[in-house]
This record gives C-alpha cells, structure tokens and sequence, in this order.
C-alpha cells in the first residue's frame, strides 16, 4: 500500500513576542543568510515546547517530526493542550510551512482545522459550498452533482441562502463537515471542531469518515481530546508531547499512554499544574474533599454526603458579575460520567468584587453515586464570553465500598460506574 503523506525530519519553530528581529543588522544578517540558502542564524536548537521554561524568544513547536501515512488509514492524532496537534495539521494543510524538513503529499487535502475553516461570513450557504469547492480544486459541475447530497447531510436545508455569519456554531461546522467529506479529497484532515456539534451529528460525522476511508480509500487525520471517538474511529493513533512524537501504534495503545503521561501529572497541586488553559484571570488553587462534618478525607465512600471545596485566585481586578464553575468526573479512557456545574444545578452565578484576590466555593453531594473505583476530573472557571482556567486531568478520587442501596450489595462496577437508587415491586 502506497503512503499518501510522508514526513521527514519536519520541526516548525516560532518566534514570541515581535516579528521581526531585534535590530535592523539582524533582520539583515537574516535576509543574507537566506539569500545564500543558509538556516537561519537565529536558531536555538534543541529548545522544547514547556510554558513552564524560559527558553529564550523561540519555541520549537514540532521538533523532528517523522511518519508515514498510507492509502485509506484513519490516523487518530492526541496529547495534550500545547503539544503541537493543531500545528502539525496547519503544515499538513500548507496553511503555514515547516522551518525545517520536508512534508510529501499525494492527491487533494481537505482541511476543517476550526469552525468556518474557508467560509466567508457575509456569503451564503449555497455560495460558500461553491467557494470552497473550488478552493479545494473542484469543478463546477462537480459541486453541483455533490450538492444536494451535502446539504442533505448538514441539515441545513432550510437555511441554505442565508449568510453563514447568521450560523450558529453547530450549523457552521455541519455544514463545513459536509462540505469537506463529500468534495471527494484522498486526504481529509479533521481537527477537534467535532467537538460543537450535537451528538447525533458526531454520529454521522464519525460514520461517514470510516465510509471515506474503508469505503473509498480515502485518507483521514483525526485530532481529538475524546478518546472514545478516537477509539471508535482510528485503528491508529500518533501521541505528540512537547512537540516531538512521544509513540505511534495500536490505537488502544498509544490512549493507554497518553492517560498515563496524565496520570503522572495527579499528585501534583492544583497551584502547580502547568499544563492547563485560559486567559488566567482566575485560576485554581486548590480542591478538598471533606465529609458531613468538614472534615478532610482522602477517599469517598459510595453514597456518603461530600462536599468539595475548591479554592480560587484572582489574577486581575475586574468585576466579575457571572461566574460558572464545574468539575466534570471521567473514566480511564477520559470518557464523560457525569458534570457538576454552579450554573446548571441551581441556577446560582457568583459575582465576584473588584477588590476579591481569592475566594472559595462549594459543591455539595448528598449521596456521592459513583461505584467502587478510581476517577479522574477536569476543572474549568468562565464567565459567559472567556474561560478563565481550564485543567484537565487535575486530580484522581477513590471511591471505596459503602451501603448504597442500603441492602449491604453493589453491582460490579464492570456494569456500571454509576449508582442510582431504585425500589422493585411485584404486581399480582
């Protein structure tokens, strides 16, 4: 089987701060070097992607980069915020090129790295599905014959000749989905923007990547932070961390190793996790698990009264008259169990004051549902428009045997992670 993307020792670096260089003499001594078909003098080799390091005014986003890609794979593409996903399909997608290296391509990419990736706002639907068929080298008539059965699948019938700025984010990347698999590209490159649509349309989305790929041949990168769909989708899968390929293999794998590069990260502080999101305006600091008596504890019982105390900081002086905080508790394979939320559950915002540098919140369980078991959680802090602070992974519960049901017995937990009560009765 032929390879349809190769890479060869490809890094892309980028400079912080100023464009240009320092001075005019090395913005000249720059050009002279390229010019003469010289690296560029300015050039730190050997320096990582840590938000952490202070490594100087360049970062290597990608660093020595190198694999193969053949005819009808469904490469799963993971790792962690700042690892260098979302660069490697900007190169891939030549949206920016490599500082060093070479990318080898065969046939036609079709790119969906964001949401309207290619659309024009002030156009149509019907407009842009032409526009961006013939951004990606389509005849006319060929989007003609596709377009029926694109817009069929958006769902977006109804709203076809409006102007896409009038889209909501849903329909925007439905329809730039749509739009991007069925203009029959041997390379179709999927960032995380998936993750907007609704859940039925994920469904469809994943089902007609496999058909592109098993069914026709075709070649499909997927990026995503859900393992499931990753599972689901990909027989294999490249891990990046730091921007360097940390492993490529068997899907199964390679998820197992990325779980456990997070799992190194659990014993670490809230206060000293680097490895998080947000614009850091409030920030975590801490999370306490205490009992009915606010006490501290380090494991739950199932069904036992818990409250989980989580300490913030404020990091600038604004006034923050809606706030929405959650913590969302997964399994292994990063997988959804369920969702905590100030917003949702009681309907209750936090306005914080402008001169508030730190504050604490609560989050009350009167019978904790989960079975027997280890499980990780995400954090995350917003208003209704920026996140503030975004963690995944930041820590790991234990949830030991309790009298849940009141009857001394659990399910196994094979069966089921989570605990709901229920009474059975007999009808004559």
């Amino acid at each position: 089987m032929s390879w349809m993307i190769k890479l060869e020792d490809v890094s892309k670096m980028y400079r912080l701060g100023l464009i240009s260089s320092a001075t005019l003499q090395d913005d000249l001594k720059r050009i002279w070097y390229n010019l003469r078909g010289k690296e560029d003098p300015f050039l730190k080799i050997g320096e990582e992607n840590k938000r952490d390091t202070d490594g100087g005014n360049y970062v290597w986003a990608l660093k020595d980069i190198n694999f193969e890609v053949n005819q009808g794979d469904i490469l799963g593409i993971i790792g962690k915020n700042g690892a260098g996903k979302s660069t490697l399909l900007k190169l891939l997608s030549k949206v920016t090129k490599p500082t060093t290296g070479t990318i080898k391509t065969r046939g036609r990419i079709a790119s969906l790295l964001e949401v309207g990736t290619g659309f024009h706002p002030e156009l149509t639907g019907r407009e842009n599905i032409f526009l961006n068929g013939a951004i990606l080298g389509m005849k006319k008539r060929e989007i003609k014959s596709k377009f029926d059965e694109i817009v069929d699948f958006s769902g977006c019938e109804r709203y076809i000749d409006t102007p896409v700025k009038r889209y909501s984010s849903g329909m925007y990347v439905r329809l730039a989905f749509a739009v991007a698999a069925h203009l029959e590209p041997e390379i179709l490159v999927v960032d995380e923007v998936l993750a907007v649509g609704d859940a039925e349309f994920q469904k469809k989305a994943i089902g007609k990547m496999k058909n592109v790929s098993q069914g026709q041949g075709r070649t499909v990168l997927f990026v995503s932070h859900n393992m499931t769909s990753i599972m689901e989708l990909c027989d294999k899968s490249l891990l990046l961390n730091n921007g360097k390929i940390q492993n490529l293999g068997e899907t199964h794998e390679i998820i197992n190793e990325y779980l456990s590069l997070n799992r190194a990260e659990k014993n670490t502080p809230i206060n000293e996790i680097k490895n998080r999101s947000g614009n850091g305006y409030i920030t975590f600091d801490s999370m306490e698990m205490l009992n009915e008596n606010n006490k501290n504890i380090s494991s739950i019982i199932c069904g036992q009264k818990i409250k989980f105390k989580l300490g913030l900081i404020v990091n600038k002086n604004l006034d923050y008259k809606k706030i929405h905080i959650s913590i969302k508790f997964v399994d292994n394979k990063d997988s959804s169990i369920f969702h905590l939320s100030n917003s949702v559950s009681n309907g209750k915002e936090f306005k914080i004051m402008k001169e508030t540098s730190s504050f604490s919140v609560i989050c009350e369980i009167d019978r904790f549902p989960l079975n027997i078991g280890n499980y990780n959680y995400h954090l995350f802090c917003s208003d209704l428009e920026n996140i503030f602070d975004e963690i995944n992974f930041a820590g790991e519960i234990k949830v030991e045997s309790g009298n849940f049901f009141n009857s001394g017995n659990l399910p196994s937990s094979k069966l089921s992670p989570y605990l709901i009560d229920n009474k059975w009765y007999i009808l004559n």
